[in-house]
């Protein structure tokens, strides 16, 4: 397989750990998902993958947090 074989590979977004898929759930809420659709996470900025990640940081406590309180 070549170097690009994977850059090239058209992403199925039904077949993505939860994970995979909260990340790109935020990247279009800040519609930025048609971007790393056509080019791929390094087509985005340092800045755009970084708010990214904080806001995945953030959804999983506030999912956690939730989780507590129903088993409380």
């Amino acid at each position: 397989m070549g170097k690009n074989t994977r850059k090239n590979k058209k992403i199925d977004l039904s077949k993505i750990t939860p994970e995979e898929q909260l990340k790109y759930e935020i990247a279009e809420e800040l519609g930025l998902l048609p971007d790393v659709l056509k080019n791929g996470w390094k087509s985005l900025s340092a800045k755009d993958t970084g708010k990214i990640g904080g806001l995945v940081n953030k959804r999983k406590r506030e999912l956690s947090m939730e989780a507590q309180k129903r088993e409380i």
